[in-house]
């Protein structure tokens, strides 16, 4: 049985041969390597065509912003799995790309469709603060978190929000999404009843998306920004082990309800 498309299979990404490598119809070697940017590349590479200078700077902004954020639960297990075995290096970095997900780091996806949402009911409602009320009050019925807004750490708010909101600004990208994303933060206050921050989640998604940066590319960069953070962390980890002390210390913090039964 053939799962799938049926037709000849063909990529049009990359083609190694002998003398020379092609990417995207470009040659690797004189066209690409001293003449383009990792970001420019990864973008050539995702899309098959180079960004401009705003998707190149926006997307570049958005890879510092979220590369590092101390010692959280995707850096924790990362060098906890390099103490157990410092010779699998990609095994460390891929257990912290594993813990990328929608509640730490991964959550921009959600931040755009939300954007949409949002952006869709102003046609309904012919107000772009009724439309973002009318999304945070559905949220908040159903008991549901409102991606991109609130933060356990940043409070009354995420610097690295508020500066890709006003270089978005300053630097004239900003449009219907950082206006959608702007509503949402004072819908959620007024729904909520409390100042909730934008966080750098839906930021990014603001800002990427009135760069008209594809989805795809928004959803996939918290992934290799956060790729280069591990990477530091697995270097220092060589150098000054924390490992071992991360799980001794959570063991610690961990009370066993077998033993405080028995006391």
């Amino acid at each position: 049985m053939l799962i799938g498309k049926p037709g000849a299979a063909k990529t049009a990404i990359a083609a190694a041969l002998s003398d020379h490598v092609t990417v995207r119809g470009r040659d690797l070697a004189n066209d690409l390597m001293g003449r383009v940017s990792f970001t420019e590349f990864f973008f050539l590479l995702a899309t098959g065509r180079a960004p401009n200078e705003t998707q190149r700077f926006f997307l570049d902004l958005a890879l510092v912003a979220i590369a590092e954020h101390g010692l959280t639960p995707s850096v924790q297990a990362a060098r906890m799995t390099y103490a157990a075995d410092p010779a699998a290096l990609q095994g460390a970095v891929a257990a912290g790309v594993l813990g990328c997900g929608t509640v730490i780091l991964g959550a921009a996806d959600q931040c755009r469709e939300l954007v949409d949402d949002v952006l869709a009911r102003v046609s309904i409602s012919g107000s772009l603060k009724e439309a973002a009320l009318a999304v945070a009050r559905e949220h908040r019925e159903a008991r549901r978190p409102l991606p991109g807004y609130g933060h356990p750490l940043h409070k009354p708010v995420d610097p690295r929000a508020e500066r890709m909101m006003a270089l978005a600004r300053e630097k004239g990208v900003a449009g219907s999404s950082v206006a959608a994303a702007t509503a949402l933060t004072q819908a959620a206050a007024e729904v909520w009843a409390k100042a909730l921050p934008m966080n750098v989640s839906m930021a990014i998604a603001a800002t990427l998306r009135d760069a008209d940066v594809p989805p795809g590319l928004i959803r996939a960069l918290p992934i290799l920004a956060r790729t280069a953070g591990l990477i530091a962390h697995l270097m220092e980890e060589q150098e000054t082990p924390i490992g071992f002390y991360l799980a001794s210390k959570g063991e610690e913090a961990i009370a066993h309800a077998a033993e405080a039964e028995r006391a």
